[in-house]
């Protein structure tokens, strides 16, 4: 059993004993933590709601009664959204001009694993601060329930999957003419999830000619591993060799990641979904644009075609949306599929990335594979140290940055080091003994190289 708690949120395993897992007492615990926090944080003054929406986990359906039940007892009016993606929850939250939100999914973890993402009345992920702040009451206790004529009350609302496609429709790049033209026929794998009932709904809105559908009941049953890697997804690139489509699209359980697959069956890559959206976002809007320094540079490149400026935040979503925010990025995200859209929201999006990806596709008239080759090919490679407690991991990495003090360093979180043809960023994890170590160059050998190269280097260094 395990239970993680992070500033972005509490995840767990379900199951087990109190504080072992991401069970009823826990859930409870976490709950009245943030409710309390936005109380604080609201005043009497703001909105009294919070809304709840969730993916469709085998154990959504228990965790959203506890966490409903419990806003309920802390005195807050619950807005029940039902089932529906991170974007369309963050969504809601706006719409409702309510003071919080939260989304019960655990994102690409597997199955038995749930978790609580807690929202600001933006419907943006917490700050760090903020996200302490909630860990310590948690830790505390430092809450009160409602006595019984200040008790919450409770609404079902299930509209929202149809706002949150109207919205992406509404969007003045999203060129619906365009793709109903082109005549797409598109393919999409769901995992299980809550995309199979708002994919189809966005797809068929915005014209396209055939959905062929893998993996859409919404069951949380799973068929492979949730996370949209190659490696998990040889169903549909298996599917997308026999023609059925022009290109496929692939979402995590909550929707908020994209992976696309070009009309030969093989991947686009995860890292391109930014770039493409970005390179139609910036032939329409020059501007700015912002990604986390583990994401691919080639986003800087077509950046620079346009002329505007690109800037790299720590990693973690709450990051990217506030150096965006800060130097006004027309587009933004992270190299995973996350696709960040102001116009929209500013939270990550699959369906404003797959909307602004059909309107370029049919402006460029070019097959999906085509496409993908027009940008700078770029690849990365993901390693990790382990180390054993004790080890000073930050003064480690002081010495890695010493070391190579004649390139260009970025140490806003852990150390990218820069080289003219690639890069290499280390940064250690929050919640174990481990560096992550990902590397970028002109071929997957060459990045892997670089890697191990500074693992090498890091390695003698724990040894001194």
């Amino acid at each position: 059993m395990t239970l993680i708690k992070s500033i972005s949120g509490i995840r767990g395993t379900i199951g087990g004993r109190a504080g072992e897992g991401l069970n009823p007492l826990d859930i409870v615990k976490f709950t009245s933590a943030y409710a309390a926090f936005i109380r604080r944080k609201s005043g009497a003054a703001g909105s009294n709601k919070i809304v709840v929406g969730r993916d469709a986990r085998i154990s959504g359906e228990m965790v959203k009664d506890v966490v409903c039940g419990t806003l309920l007892g802390m005195g807050f009016d619950v807005v029940d959204i039902g089932l529906a993606s991170t974007p369309t929850t963050e969504l809601a939250v706006v719409m409702e001009n309510a003071c919080g939100g939260i989304i019960l999914t655990a994102s690409h973890n597997p199955k038995q694993w749930n978790a609580l993402k807690l929202l600001n009345h933006q419907g943006e992920f917490l700050t760090a601060a903020d996200g302490d702040a909630v860990l310590q009451m948690a830790e505390s206790g430092d809450f009160v329930y409602a006595g019984i004529e200040h008790i919450g009350h409770y609404r079902e609302d299930s509209t929202y999957n149809e706002k949150h496609v109207e919205k992406v429709l509404a969007l003045d790049l999203v060129d619906r003419e365009a793709i109903r033209s082109a005549g797409f026929r598109v393919a999409i794998d769901c995992v299980n999830s809550v995309g199979g009932i708002i994919l189809p709904m966005l797809l068929e809105r915005l014209g396209v000619r055939h959905v062929e559908k893998l993996y859409c009941d919404p069951t949380g049953d799973f068929r492979h591993n949730p996370e949209p890697l190659e490696k998990n997804l040889g169903d549909i690139m298996g599917l997308m060799k026999n023609n059925v489509a022009d290109v496929a699209f692939v979402v995590d359980p909550d929707v908020d990641r994209l992976a696309m697959i070009c009309e030969n069956g093989q991947m686009y890559g995860e890292e391109y979904t930014l770039v493409t959206v970005a390179d139609y976002v910036l032939k329409h809007t020059p501007g700015n644009t912002v990604s986390n320094l583990s994401s691919t540079r080639a986003l800087s490149d077509v950046t620079a075609r346009y002329g505007g400026h690109y800037y790299a935040s720590a990693v973690g979503e709450v990051n990217v949306v506030q150096k965006m925010k800060e130097v006004g990025a027309v587009i933004g995200g992270e190299g995973n599929g996350g696709i960040i859209y102001p116009p929209c929201h500013y939270g990550r999006d699959a369906l404003v990335g797959i909307a602004l990806f059909l309107s370029h596709l049919a402006h460029e008239g070019k097959k999906v594979s085509e496409l993908r080759a027009t940008y700078p090919d770029y690849c990365i490679a993901k390693n990790r140290i382990d180390l054993t407690p004790g080890i000073d991991v930050d003064a480690i990495l002081l010495k890695v940055k010493d070391v190579f003090r004649g390139e260009r360093i970025n140490d806003v979180d852990g150390v990218k080091i820069d080289f003219a043809d690639k890069w290499v960023h280390l940064r250690k994890s929050n919640t174990e003994p481990i560096i992550r170590v990902y590397s970028e160059a002109s071929t997957w050998e060459a990045a892997d190289r670089l890697g191990k190269e500074v693992m090498d280097i890091v390695h003698a260094m724990a040894k001194e």
